[in-house]
């Protein structure tokens, strides 16, 4: 790997500003959006370990569908960087144009397979006080499907084309909106009634639907001078456009789902457990969640910086781009494994202070900090790829990983050998190990081969 070279140390200076003028908004961005799902745990957490439990069991179900659209929609990620790069404008709004229309699609599916999950969470065995509000959460939080998919879109073009700030700044305000809403609506104020978790996924509710309509706002106002502007986005369905889009962003939509929903399993087999062993789960997952929300955006950062010097034929500088996001995102998670392990209970009190889960959530944040460095060389790595338009390869490694590997030694450890929720969590942490390594060394090997040409 001779990225690093001192001859090319003024290009590598250049690129190392590019990355992190996309990575430290984008980063930001993604703090904003995780910092609203704190906010709820937060401010449900005077309900009780129930409570807790149910919006982690809820925000998992309804993610791993959820996601699974947005992911749908990371194509965008590859065709607009690379169009951008090229200075095909209008290349651009066809891709954008498409991304709306994949989203207006999905939304039905989608909402259709959240209105049979509450009785799921009974069958799947969780603690029934637990699924009872956990079915409710869901229930309200379909409601957001169709701006979040909007706002996914929305997000991808600005992003594709270097436009990073006016994410960051609709993520923040965002929370302002949903920490409102939460105060006005979960135990109630103004003269309203106290909604609990149904009022919790109403303000998310409101708060995506401020999201999208912002980030709609940004677009027409950027694309005002530019001829025909916002009014091309509203093209017909171009299928071979969408077959495209569907082709790279099927695999990424995959790879996240699977991410996710092994989390969201680990989150149903700890809900078979006691109602504290979830809660603490939760929290912990809670943290470990804010941080790798820095390497997400870092990961952003890197599919449209490899996608831009792709598309304007550099592929040299596409795999230095690759590897400084790669250090950016390892440097910072040291430091927040650093975190976990100094300052546990700090963190911990910041949630609850409930003697049980303090007692167990120090052994989960040690966990955590032990996978920190390979869950941000993972995603990065997948970013990377994705830049090039290989979503193929993280799908496949995430399978392997997680559901072949981490989850069935998780689920032995915890409940044929008696570790309880820390067994879930070393299942976590071999399964972030293996897949980190093997996507280092898959886009070493897909980053070489973009050379091969020029040399």
């Amino acid at each position: 790997m001779n990225v690093l070279t001192s001859s090319a140390t003024p290009d590598l200076w250049t690129d190392v500003r590019r990355v992190v003028a996309l990575a430290v908004p984008v980063a930001l961005a993604e703090l904003g959006w995780m910092t609203m799902t704190v906010v709820d745990t937060i401010m449900i957490g005077p309900l009780g370990p129930a409570a807790i439990g149910a919006i982690g069991v809820g925000n998992s179900a309804f993610y791993s569908f959820a996601i699974f659209g947005m992911g749908l929609l990371l194509g965008l990620d590859t065709l607009v960087s690379q169009a951008f790069g090229a200075g095909n404008r209008n290349d651009c709004h066809r891709s954008l144009s498409q991304g709306v229309y994949l989203a207006l699609f999905i939304t039905a599916p989608l909402m259709a397979l959240f209105a049979f999950m509450p009785p799921l969470f009974y069958a799947l065995g969780i603690n029934a006080q637990v699924s009872r509000l956990a079915g409710m959460f869901v229930t309200t939080l379909s409601f957001s499907t169709l701006p979040l998919l909007l706002y996914g879109a929305f997000r991808r073009y600005l992003q594709g084309m270097g436009h990073v700030r006016p994410v960051m700044f609709t993520l923040i305000s965002a929370n302002i909106i949903n920490w409102f809403f939460n105060w006005l609506l979960i135990q109630g104020h103004w003269g309203l009634p106290s909604l609990g978790v149904v009022g919790s996924a109403l303000s998310t509710c409101l708060a995506r639907l401020y999201m999208a309509l912002l980030l709609g706002i940004f677009i027409w106002w950027f694309e005002r001078g530019i001829p025909p502007g916002f009014r091309n986005v509203f093209r017909k369905p171009d299928w071979i456009r969408l077959q495209r889009l569907i082709h790279i962003g099927l695999p990424a939509a995959t790879q996240i789902l699977l991410e996710i929903a092994a989390f969201g399993a680990a989150a149903v087999l700890a809900g078979r457990l006691t109602p504290v062993a979830l809660a603490t789960h939760q929290i912990a997952l809670n943290c470990a969640a804010v941080t790798f929300m820095v390497p997400l955006g870092i990961s952003s950062a890197a599919a449209v910086s490899v996608g831009q010097a792709v598309g304007r034929g550099d592929p040299r500088d596409a795999r230095r781009c690759g590897f400084i996001a790669i250090a950016l995102a390892c440097g910072f998670m040291l430091c927040s494994a650093l975190t976990f392990l100094l300052i546990p209970r700090w963190i911990l009190h910041v949630y609850t202070n409930d003697p049980g889960i303090l007692q167990i959530g120090v052994g989960l944040l040690a966990l955590a900090a032990l996978f920190q460095l390979f869950d941000g060389t993972q995603t990065v790595a997948t970013g990377a790829l994705r830049g090039i338009g290989n979503t193929r390869t993280p799908m496949l490694v995430n399978l392997g990983g997680y559901w072949l590997f981490g989850l069935p030694i998780g689920y032995v450890l915890c409940f044929h050998y008696g570790f309880g929720v820390y067994g879930l969590w070393w299942g976590l942490t071999l399964a972030l190990i293996v897949i980190a390594l093997i996507l280092l060394y898959s886009w070493n090997r897909h980053s070489n081969q973009l050379l091969r040409p020029v040399a």
